[in-house]
């Protein structure tokens, strides 16, 4: 999808479409994996048929037959062959222990390392000296990481004139994600946290009159309980440097993760002046302390309350992981909750208006919505556009030969990719989308209720999710 959307009118909202996602294979259709198992089964039908050819065939039956069931047999939208990665992947680490943490709470961890489970083990942290920022570096991935919260309006509340002009600004934001050429993804995460009721309390503090009346009395007691029961909204931002893509400012800058600091926080500069000029309020970027408290409420979503009401406590990165974590193949669950994620496998086909995702954002369930923007460099977009052209001219050819049907899906990603062609060509960046709702809550059963509205929410907004697992 591009940063540009439709020419649009001052004052008019104009709704916007997203490309579609990509299913063509290889050849005709058929991906990598779908080829190699039907090359197998085609390789040895043809031997038993030259052979010998009768119960040669009926010996060999059992190769050919299984390799074209995994090749077009499907299982939940898709062909077996491409199941068995997954499958494989889960059963090695189901025999290897990998599904199982328990935190060793008796033995010292390293030295600005992550109490996390898994990958995100590998995790380390840096405390920039300049700007007091929180920074994590990936040392596989080669990535450092800075997280900004973000204050904004309601926008469905907007009138539509000032939602227009709110989106334009943002596709400036996201284009100049694009031009950088340093930035490895953009992430946005609008998460639903329990309210402490510490804002209710300092307002009643501050402009209440406890004047020992019966209104006074009743509305004092409505905050003290009322309160906690509530929720709020928080929305971040995450910006991740690509350590790789700008090695040599990072060594120009000193080198190491000093270095790589320096580079980002030039970024970071850029992307706060974006904010600002799109009228989104960055509130400073979080600190470790601050870090630690999300990644402690997202394991540990109870204890969120009291953080909150507790501003010193949970402010470590060394303990701010779960105690606790077991994975099942399509759950997860930590200290006091269960959760499970969705994937916007499809986003809207149909023209939509921005604000399409106000009934997957309002549903009132606890539940994280990350929104992952990978942002591609004019020149590696330019080939990746060429390539697909040439695929699908080429494929097109191929059904002509055999007279294959072109089905209207593909016909319809030529022209998203058409369209992708012209807008790069126009000055506008390309950026790929991945959409993940984490849904959490105390039970099983309410963790299914949650995801059966969230995925009902998804279809109101035109998308559709699957439920990730393995």
């Amino acid at each position: 999808m591009s940063s540009n959307q439709n020419q649009r009118r001052t004052g008019d909202l104009v709704p916007v479409k997203f490309s579609r996602l990509t299913r063509r294979g290889i050849l005709l259709g058929l991906s990598l994996t779908q080829l190699i198992t039907l090359a197998i089964g085609g390789a040895t039908l043809i031997v038993a048929f030259y052979a010998g050819g009768g119960m040669l065939l009926a010996y060999t039956a059992p190769v050919w037959v299984l390799s074209a069931a995994l090749t077009w047999i499907p299982i939940a939208g898709r062909p077996i062959v491409e199941w068995l990665p997954v499958t494989c992947w889960w059963l090695w680490r189901t025999t290897g222990g990998q599904l199982l943490y328990r935190r060793r709470i008796v033995a010292p961890r390293p030295v600005g390392t992550l109490a996390l489970p898994g990958d995100m083990a590998r995790l380390r942290e840096f405390d920039d000296p300049d700007t007091e920022a929180g920074m994590i570096h990936d040392p596989h991935a080669a990535t450092l990481t800075v997280v900004c919260e973000v204050t904004h309006p309601a926008f469905v509340l907007l009138d539509p004139g000032e939602q227009e002009r709110r989106v334009t600004s943002w596709g400036r934001v996201l284009a100049t994600v694009c031009r950088s050429g340093r930035v490895a993804t953009l992430q946005v995460l609008e998460r639903t946290l329990p309210d402490s009721g510490t804002g209710l309390a300092e307002w009643w503090a501050a402009h209440g009159t406890p004047d020992g009346s019966w209104a006074a009395d009743t509305y004092q007691e409505l905050i003290e309980r009322a309160g906690p029961a509530g929720e709020r909204h928080a929305t971040t931002l995450s910006l991740s440097l690509d350590m790789k893509a700008a090695a040599r400012q990072i060594r120009t800058a000193g080198g190491g993760i000093r270095g790589a600091a320096n580079v980002l926080r030039q970024e970071m500069n850029t992307l706060v002046a974006a904010l600002r000029s799109a009228d989104l309020s960055p509130s400073g970027w979080l600190t470790h302390g601050q870090i630690a408290v999300m990644l402690r409420s997202a394991y540990d979503p109870a204890i969120a309350a009291t953080l909150e009401r507790h501003g010193q406590l949970g402010q470590s990165l060394a303990t701010a992981g779960p105690v606790a974590v077991t994975e099942t193949w399509g759950r997860l669950r930590t200290d006091s909750a269960h959760h499970a994620v969705l994937w916007v496998s499809e986003w809207p086909r149909s023209l939509v208006y921005p604000g399409f995702l106000s009934p997957v954002l309002s549903t009132g369930i606890q539940r994280s919505f990350s929104l992952i923007c990978t942002p591609m460099r004019s020149d590696q977009a330019a080939r990746d556009i060429r390539k697909k052209k040439v695929e699908h001219i080429s494929d097109q050819a191929q059904r002509a030969k055999i007279g294959q049907i072109e089905d209207a899906s593909q016909t319809a990603e030529y022209h998203d990719v058409l369209q992708q062609e012209a807008d790069l060509t126009a000055g506008h960046g390309i950026l790929r989308y991945t959409g993940l709702i984490a849904i959490s809550a105390p039970t099983i059963e309410e963790l299914d209720a949650g995801v059966a509205a969230i995925e009902q929410a998804a279809i109101q907004a035109s998308c559709e999710t699957r439920l990730l697992v393995g």
